[in-house]
């Protein structure tokens, strides 16, 4: 909140979220991965990961951003901020960005329970 505050067009609180969802994301799927292969490597096995649906994920993950960041950058250009303004723009920007956060998690479940 007082990264929001402070700044004037919100950068540092829009910046500190995506990079906090990043290293978390890398962390939680990269260092498992790399202390199961170095496991694997020390034992003299071979370390295999069946391929699964993770490409959609990834992709709907990506067109998802991808429309998150054009809606903060309309904002930017219209409302001059990324966070705040008008009563009517912030909630429709909210509802926007949390409806792209069901979407994501609706088609990636239903693309793993084989219903896409």
């Amino acid at each position: 909140m007082t990264a929001a505050r402070s700044s004037q067009y919100a950068d540092a609180a829009v910046g500190n979220v995506t990079g906090s969802n990043s290293v978390n994301v890398f962390l939680g799927l990269g260092l498992p991965w790399v202390i199961s292969a170095v496991y694997a490597s020390n034992n003299n096995s071979v370390y295999v990961v069946p391929a699964g649906k993770l490409g959609f994920s990834v992709a709907m993950f990506l067109i998802t951003s991808l429309i998150c960041f054009s809606i903060l950058t309309v904002r930017r250009i219209v409302i001059k901020g990324e966070l705040g303004g008008p009563k009517v723009s912030k909630y429709a920007t909210a509802l926007m960005c949390v409806s792209l956060w069901f979407i994501y998690v609706i088609m990636s479940i239903l693309n793993v329970i084989g219903a896409l």
